[in-house]
C-alpha cells in the first residue's frame, strides 16, 4: 500500500509544510496521518477504494462544512482541502477515554449534529433511504428458515412500515455511520469523524441507534434502560434547544427499520446483493465485537419490547417475539451484546 503523504502544492502553500508525518489505523476505504504544521498538529485523510470513492469524499466535505455552522462544535474544523487527490485536512484533536455513561454526551452532540446545517443540508447531501421490499422479504424467508409461522397481516404491517419511514420528515444532518469509534471525546464536548456516508434525513432513525446496539457498527454495545433513558432525554433536550422543535417521541418504526435490514450485520463492504439475514440460520460469524445471531437476538428483544402496545406494528411484535424465542431456544448459549464499548 502506497504511504506517500498526499499533500501537494496547494496545501503547501495554503498549510506550509507538513512535519514528522506518521501514518494511523484506518478503514482499507481511507488512508490517515498526523502531521505537524506550523499551527500545530492536524489529520490529513485521503479517501481511497472503491468506485464510489469520489461520492463518498464529497458528502464527507460538504457534511463536515455545514457541521461548522453549529454552535457548539461537533466536528474538527477543516484546513484545507485537496479534491483532485480526495485529501482532506483536519484540525488534530486529542480523544480521551469516555465514560462509563458516554451515550449522553454522545447523544447530546448527535442531536446538535443533526441541526447543525439547516435546510441547506437537502441541496448538497442525498436523501437517507430506509429498508425496502427486499429486505421485507428477505425478513420473512427468515421466518420461514427457523420455522417461526408468519399471521396473517404482518406484511401489511411491514409494507406499511417502509412506507413511514419513507415519508419521516428530513430536517436533519446525518453521520451515515455515527459509531463508536467515529466519536471523539475531547475536554471541548463529543466530536465527530469519517462522514463519508453522510445522508440529508431524519434524525430519529440515528437516535435509533442506541437502542438496537449501533446497527452499521462494527462495535455493537447494548445500554441499560436507564442510561438509554437518560441519553434519549439529552438528544430531545438538545434538539429543542437548537431548533425550537419537539421531537416525536416513538422510534418503534426506526428500530424496526434497522432489525430487518440484512446489510446491518456485515461491514460497509461486504453490503449489496447479498441476503445476509438467510444466512444467520446457516452458520453465524463475527463482525467487531459481536456476531451476526447477537446482533439480530438483540434488535428482535428491541422491537417486541416497544412494539407492544403499537397499534401499526402489533403483528410485527408478536413476530418478533416468536422469533427470539427461537433463537434462544436453538441457540441458548448467545450472550447478550456487550454493555461497554472497547
Amino acid at each position: 500500500m502506497p504511504s506517500r503523504l498526499p499533500f501537494g502544492e496547494e496545501l503547501h502553500a495554503e498549510l506550509g509544510p507538513p512535519r514528522h508525518a506518521r501514518r494511523l489505523d484506518s478503514s482499507p476505504r481511507s488512508r490517515v496521518w498526523r502531521v505537524e504544521l506550523a499551527g500545530g498538529p492536524a489529520v490529513v485523510k485521503q479517501i481511497v477504494g472503491g468506485t464510489d470513492a469520489g461520492e463518498r469524499y464529497a458528502r464527507e466535505v460538504a457534511a463536515l462544512r455545514l457541521a461548522t455552522r453549529a454552535a457548539t462544535p461537533v466536528v474538527p474544523a477543516v484546513l484545507g482541502t485537496d479534491p483532485g487527490e480526495r485529501v482532506l485536512v483536519l484540525e488534530h484533536l486529542d480523544h480521551r477515554r469516555p465514560s462509563p455513561d458516554w451515550i449522553v454526551d454522545y447523544a447530546a452532540a448527535l442531536a446538535r449534529l443533526h441541526a447543525s446545517a439547516g435546510p441547506d443540508g437537502a441541496d448538497v447531501l442525498p436523501r437517507w433511504t430506509g429498508p425496502g421490499g427486499a429486505d421485507i422479504d428477505a425478513f420473512l424467508r427468515l421466518a420461514e428458515a427457523l420455522t417461526v409461522s408468519v399471521a396473517p397481516g404482518v406484511r401489511a404491517e411491514l409494507d406499511a412500515l417502509v412506507g413511514r419511514l419513507g415519508r419521516l420528515r428530513r430536517n436533519a444532518l446525518l453521520h451515515g455511520d455515527p459509531c463508536p469509534g467515529n466519536d471523539l471525546h475531547t475536554t471541548g464536548g463529543v466530536r465527530f469523524i469519517d462522514f463519508e456516508q453522510a445522508s440529508w434525513g431524519s434524525g430519529l432513525v440515528e437516535l435509533a441507534y442506541l437502542r438496537v446496539g449501533f446497527p452499521t457498527c462494527w462495535c455493537a454495545t447494548a445500554a441499560s434502560e436507564a442510561l438509554l433513558h437518560r441519553a434519549e432525554g439529552a438528544y430531545r433536550t438538545a434538539w429543542h434547544a437548537e431548533t425550537g422543535a419537539v421531537l416525536p417521541a416513538d422510534l418503534t418504526d426506526a428500530c424496526a427499520g434497522w432489525l430487518i435490514r440484512g446489510d446491518a450485520l456485515v461491514p460497509r463492504a461486504r453490503r449489496g446483493d447479498t441476503d445476509h439475514l438467510a444466512r444467520v440460520p446457516r452458520r453465524d460469524w463475527t463482525w467487531g465485537t459481536a456476531t451476526a445471531r447477537q446482533r439480530l437476538l438483540h434488535r428482535l428483544a428491541v422491537v417486541s419490547r416497544i412494539s407492544t402496545g403499537h397499534a401499526e406494528l402489533k403483528r410485527v411484535g408478536t413476530l418478533c417475539t416468536a422469533l427470539h424465542d427461537r433463537m434462544t431456544t436453538r441457540w441458548p448459549a448467545l450472550p447478550p451484546l456487550p454493555s461497554r464499548r472497547p
